[in-house]
């Protein structure tokens, strides 16, 4: 809905991805090929150290219903079906594995003017069960999700939280790790032709009283390229930088350097390059 909650999972989602997304100190590579009949390609590789792995993913759409499957280099096939607007305001997804036959799940997200509701179960005997739930506006909203797994009778997850939103600032407050940690995170868009943008991260942990903290900014050098850093008191400093050097093709170099790391080489690189004819 336009005007209504948001799902549990997207709050606090602004702040978190321009402090972590895209950073990738590795080697990535990503092929799309799109197609006017509905059906797309996308071929990944990726390697960390001596190690190559990578993936082909295949997306069909076709009307309300999309088919993804992507087969990985271990020769396992991912599956996931949705339906949209299967009744109002409602999608049903179901995915499963191979050879895993254990691995089959349904996914059941409602969206309504005042809440967004998603539920999860896994289709076996003993299934893992998945509910999270958001209430109220497009511009505040709480909610929170649980886990629970039937095998252990136990909860694997339970989360909590309150976001606020304008159009040039965002705030939200979670309780996370099972009520161990509790983090604020806010990012302000400041009014200005480079669109720079900061965030910030608090998490305090509540039985041990330990407290991290991050910060980070964006703002675009040029039409085309946008530049990122973010820096922990742990004593991490991390860059971005990201070029669109033709139409939805991107190259980004990410770069990190620990001023505690004594031994061994304090810095990391990396870089991952998107094409899309």
């Amino acid at each position: 809905m336009a005007n209504g909650p948001a799902p549990f999972s997207e709050i606090g989602r602004r702040a978190r991805d321009l402090l972590y997304k895209d950073y990738n100190f590795d080697h990535k590579f990503t092929l799309s090929v799109p197609s006017s009949s509905g059906l797309g390609l996308t071929a990944t590789g990726f390697k960390r150290d001596q190690y190559f792995v990578g993936d082909i993913n295949s997306l069909y759409k076709s009307g309300n219903v999309t088919v993804d499957v992507k087969v990985d280099t271990y020769s396992n096939v991912s599956t996931k079906v949705t339906l949209n607007d299967v009744f109002h305001s409602k999608k049903v997804a179901l995915s499963f594995n191979i050879p895993d036959h254990k691995s089959g799940k349904l996914d059941v997200q409602y969206l309504h003017p005042h809440a967004a509701i998603d539920s999860s179960i896994g289709l076996n005997p003993a299934p893992q069960l998945e509910l999270s739930a958001a209430i109220g506006s497009k511009d505040v909203s709480m909610g929170a999700e649980v886990g629970f797994n039937t095998t252990s009778a136990s909860f694997s997850k339970y989360n909590a939280g309150i976001t606020f939103n304008k159009p040039d600032f965002s705030a939200t407050l979670m309780l996370a790790d099972k009520g161990e940690t509790l983090k604020a995170s806010y990012i302000h868009y400041v009014d200005r032709p480079d669109g720079l943008t900061v965030a910030a991260e608090l998490a305090h942990r509540l039985s041990s009283s330990d407290n991290r903290f991050t910060i980070g900014a964006s703002q675009s050098i040029d039409p085309k390229t946008v530049l990122k850093t973010r820096f922990s008191d742990d004593g991490k400093a991390a860059f971005q930088c990201q070029r669109a050097w033709r139409p939805n093709s991107l190259i980004t170099l990410s770069a990190e350097y620990d001023s505690t790391k004594i031994f061994g080489s304090p810095a990391k690189f990396g870089l991952a390059l998107a094409l899309k004819p």
